[in-house]
């Protein structure tokens, strides 16, 4: 028996809780705390597995201090759809990074640069910087010897 895996569009409201709740520095027990359930339910919400209704929905935007919509919304122009998400598609890897100091520090400060321009030229930086710690394949050429080497 195969486990139920959550609608892509629970997981992805979850993630945005999840961000939201990370980016104020408050825990999961605090959250719970102020929206009347348990800290495991909570959890539950930001995997995906348990579906928030609306009026908790509402509760919950409410304490971290944002409209509802901004759990729907997956760029500024766009409202959310499925397309692209699949099952759960790169949601893992978005909450490994949020709950890293790392990722929230780098997060909060990114968030503050308003020039548009500067923030895509810091995405191509990063990007290159990722590419470039890839194992690549070398071909010495004094002895014709392959080996992997790691760019730094």
């Amino acid at each position: 028996m195969s486990a139920k895996l959550p609608n892509p569009i629970d997981a992805y409201v979850g993630s945005r809780v999840r961000m939201r709740r990370l980016m104020l520095g408050m825990s999961q027990e605090r959250l719970a705390d102020q929206i009347g359930v348990t800290f495991q339910q909570v959890q539950k919400y930001e995997r995906g597995t348990n579906r928030i209704g609306a009026s908790r929905l509402q509760t919950i935007a409410t304490v971290l201090a944002i409209p509802v919509s901004f759990f729907f919304q997956q760029d500024v122009s766009q409202p959310l759809t499925t397309e692209g998400l699949g099952p759960l598609a790169g949601l893992e890897d978005l909450s490994e990074f949020l709950t890293s100091k790392e990722g929230l520090g780098l997060n909060k400060a990114f968030m503050k640069i308003t020039d548009r321009g500067v923030r895509e030229s810091i995405l191509l930086l990063v990007t290159s910087l990722a590419n470039a710690a890839e194992p690549v394949l070398v071909i010495a050429p004094a002895n014709d010897d392959i080996r992997l080497d790691q760019r730094n």
